[in-house]
């Protein structure tokens, strides 16, 4: 074997995709599970939050996330805006609040009164009861990317209101797919 890759190659048309392009990589980039997490804000005293796939651990010298948020959204704006946001990361017994959070045209009054929650000390933003863990963040630099903000924030506190002895509360909620997934069958 000459460590040469049998796939067949997709080439992107340049210099703008095709929507073949995007949808390949769509395709291929759903291929790697990620954990579903909420990220919410409080701005101009109304809350905001959504679902987010895209997060991650920047450093943990000093504690630095990062989450993408589509640029366009009143999420991004409002993340932009406040400076100070949380983000809860889900079990897998939270797929209500992921799907309600993440459907277009959830409603800007009482988006959060189906979703139990508790607020941030830090932050004041939603904090999502039964999370596998959450932190609360203060925005150190946002970057464009494409149709998205990558929101880097500094921690401000952090923790975890899941339940370790249920069975649900320590599987997590993994977007594998297209579709929902956890670790445990």
């Amino acid at each position: 074997m000459d460590g040469t890759a049998s796939a067949p190659n997709h080439r992107l048309a340049r210099p703008e995709p095709e929507q073949r392009d995007i949808d390949e990589f769509r395709r291929l980039s759903s291929e790697a599970a990620t954990a579903v997490a909420v990220v919410s804000t409080v701005w101009q005293g109304r809350d905001y939050a959504g679902t987010v796939g895209s997060f991650l651990t920047v450093s943990w010298d000093p504690p630095t996330l990062l989450a993408s948020l589509y640029a366009e959204s009143r999420l991004a704006a409002a993340v932009a805006g406040s400076g100070r946001w949380a983000l809860s990361v889900l079990a897998y017994g939270q797929k209500g609040t992921a799907n309600w959070l993440a459907s277009p045209g959830t409603p800007l009054e009482g988006l959060l009164a189906r979703v139990p929650f508790q607020r941030g000390v830090e932050t004041g933003a939603a904090v999502i009861d039964g999370s596998l863990a959450h932190f609360e963040l203060e925005t150190s630099a946002i970057h464009t990317a494409a149709t998205h903000l990558l929101v880097v924030g500094m921690v401000l506190g952090m923790g975890s209101s899941a339940d370790a002895a249920a069975k649900e509360a320590v599987d997590p909620l993994l977007h594998w797919a297209g579709s929902y997934a956890r670790l445990r069958p």
